[in-house]
C-alpha cells in the first residue's frame, strides 16, 4: 500500500472516531431526551485526538499538533476523573 494513502486512511480514521463522539453524545441525548454526556463520549475523544495528534506530527503541522496535544490532555483528563469516581463507587460498595 501506497504510505500516502495509509496515512490519509490513519487521518480520516482518526477524524472518524472523533465525529464518532457527538453522533453517541447526540443518540443518548435523544433517548433520554436531555442533555447527557455518556462516558464513551470521552473515550472516542481521546482516542479521536490521539490518531489525529500522530497524524498532525506525521504532517508536521505545528497548529494541528497544538491543538490536538490540548485535547489528549483534557480528554484524558476526564477519562481519569470518570475512572476515579467508578473506583469510589466500587469501593463503597
Amino acid at each position: 500500500m501506497d504510505p500516502e494513502l495509509l496515512w490519509l486512511a490513519v487521518g480520516f480514521g482518526g477524524q472518524s472516531l472523533f465525529m464518532l463522539r457527538l453522533v453517541i453524545q447526540w443518540l443518548h441525548s435523544e433517548r433520554q431526551h436531555r442533555s447527557v454526556i455518556p462516558v464513551s463520549f470521552w473515550y472516542f475523544s481521546l482516542a479521536g485526538a490521539v490518531v489525529l495528534l500522530v497524524y498532525s506530527v506525521h504532517r508536521r503541522d505545528p497548529v494541528f499538533i497544538a491543538g490536538q496535544l490540548l485535547g489528549v490532555a483534557i480528554y484524558l483528563r476526564n477519562v481519569m476523573l470518570i475512572r476515579a469516581e467508578q473506583a469510589a463507587r466500587d469501593a463503597a460498595a
